[in-house]
């Protein structure tokens, strides 16, 4: 993943791409993986960097999704299941098992939730983490010790997936890289090229940094920008209906002392409805996620003071002491890109399914879905783009059982092990200069040797691409990240041969985006 490299590929190609991606994100990269197995040349391009937006603002699990049980979509149900297992075997350094309590008020709902994760048991078959079973309030207690009293008499444990999502992504990216994937950040694509049958053949793309206009040429070209996905419809048809509802989930991120232990949590019904999980993540708590229907989508969305205050509320429904405004470390926010698939106003309702629709001039749009499913989505969009485009060089589906890039069962004893077989190598470049061992702050894991690899290895160009995803530093101590800021731009520029005038316009830019992850000072 060196950017010159991929750029240098862009320039000499002389002939069509098979397949051309819009957007980074994890269909984007998924799509891009899973064309590049198949032995077909395929080039992804994004307008910022890889998992800028949704993908890098999760909720962090790969799961199943008990709440669509009552929702009755086993089917999505039962294939997130399966493509749980199918993450974990191929990306064991970053999929790992995490037991979650339900905890109960009455014998009633012990006995509803139970019966419930035993039908998520058996659709998980042979795909199961952990078996689900009911446990005692002392046993509830044990698990999650801050669970007010008053909240709890007994309650359901069942087990899914927890992830780092902008890490998996980055692997997703260096594994179809090495497949000989095209791969560029901050490229957008401006406008689309056609043939004279007025098919797509290609986009119109500007380099964000060296702000050059390339004419590329494909056989087929695949829109996965996600919330932004009508936005490329556009370009083709610009009268389209949208076909995206747009909806946003809000995250606070608390410390681990108000959630020791190994053990999430899942509150399955919240004052209106939602679903709210808080969940051990990084030595962090977070709590989310809030689904609020959104009119205009935003490269960084803002949390609203309501939504800040819900989840406040309702961890403090749950636990003791509460979390107050003061107690938290981040706030981030991400925009799900929801299919339309009915009147109701409530994003929550809306179809998670993925969709893949033609336009009459050729342009595969790809749009929602979830990050667990996001293999098998990338496997059908590549089958169609297949049929439609007659590309039939490609050879069959890879990514089933292809280990992701640093793919190794994890040391426990690690903290950084969501390098996976990457740490020795970054081990190595800090036995060369012991000083870039050293954590930049207490607060924080983030080292020098993180930021060199990252830009030597992970196409990182920006501050924010450092201490947002390669690094999670923004999320998980947004105030100690824009502390660290300017020590993090000084190396970066030292790597990058960047003089004094990019450091600045660097701090400009990250203490912008940072005004979205820092916690308000109160609530209006």
């Amino acid at each position: 993943m060196n950017r010159a490299a991929h750029e240098a590929r862009i320039g000499d190609r002389s002939k069509p791409w098979d397949i051309v991606v819009i957007g980074g994100g994890a269909t984007g990269a998924a799509i891009a993986l899973d064309a590049a197995t198949r032995n077909l040349d395929v080039l992804l391009l994004e307008r910022a960097d890889f998992g800028n937006g949704t993908s890098s603002r999760s909720t962090k699990l790969v799961h199943g999704g008990v709440r669509y049980l009552r929702q009755g979509n086993l089917t999505l149900v039962r294939d997130a299941l399966r493509e749980r297992t199918t993450l974990r075997k191929n990306a064991p350094h970053l999929v790992h098992d995490v037991p979650f309590l339900i905890p109960c008020q009455n014998l009633w709902q012990r006995i509803f939730y139970g019966l419930g994760l035993k039908l998520y048991d058996f659709l998980a078959v042979r795909d199961r983490f952990g078996k689900s079973r009911g446990v005692t309030s002392a046993k509830a207690f044990e698990l999650v010790p801050p669970l007010r009293p008053d909240r709890v008499a007994g309650g359901v444990v069942y087990h899914d997936g927890q992830f780092d999502d902008a890490r998996l992504l980055i692997n997703m990216l260096q594994t179809a890289a090495e497949h000989n994937a095209g791969l560029m950040n901050y490229m957008s694509v401006e406008g689309l090229l056609y043939d004279d049958q007025s098919q797509v053949s290609g986009v119109i793309a500007v380099d964000q940094e060296s702000h050059e206009t390339l004419h590329i040429e494909a056989s087929c070209v695949i829109n996965a920008a996600g919330p932004f996905c009508d936005q490329v419809r556009q370009l083709d048809q610009p009268e389209c209906q949208p076909m995206i509802a747009p909806s946003q989930g809000v995250h606070l991120v608390l410390p681990r002392t108000f959630l020791p232990g190994q053990t999430a949590m899942i509150v399955p019904k919240t004052s209106d409805g939602r679903v709210v999980f808080i969940i051990p993540w990084h030595d962090r708590a977070i709590v989310g996620t809030t689904d609020t229907p959104i009119s205009t989508t935003a490269l960084e969305p803002t949390p609203t003071a309501g939504e800040i205050s819900f989840l406040l509320e309702t961890a403090a429904e749950y636990l003791s002491p509460a979390a107050k405004l003061e107690d938290v470390l981040s706030v981030f926010t991400g925009i799900r890109p929801l299919v339309k698939g009915d009147k109701s106003s409530k994003t929550a309702s809306l179809s998670r399914d993925h969709v893949i629709r033609d336009s009459e001039t050729g342009l595969i749009t790809i749009a929602g879905g979830k990050w667990t499913t996001v293999r098998k989505m990338a496997e059908d969009c590549v089958d169609h783009a297949i049929q439609t485009s007659n590309l039939n060089t490609a050879e069959p589906c890879r990514t089933q059982s292809l280990p992701l890039h640093g793919a190794s069962e994890p040391e426990t004893s690690q903290t950084r092990d969501y390098y996976g077989t990457d740490l020795a190598l970054i081990r190595h470049l800090e036995a060369s200069d012991p000083a870039m061992a050293q954590p930049l702050t207490p607060s924080l894991s983030i080292r020098e040797s993180d930021i060199i690899w990252a830009i030597r290895h992970e196409m990182a160009r920006t501050l924010d691409d450092v201490l947002s995803r390669r690094t999670r530093s923004l999320l998980l101590d947004s105030r100690a990240a824009v502390a660290i800021a300017p020590q993090v731009s000084a190396i970066m520029a030292a790597e990058l041969n960047r003089d004094s005038v990019w450091q600045r316009k660097q701090l400009e830019q990250f203490n912008a985006i940072a005004q979205h992850y820092l916690p308000p000072t109160q609530l209006h």
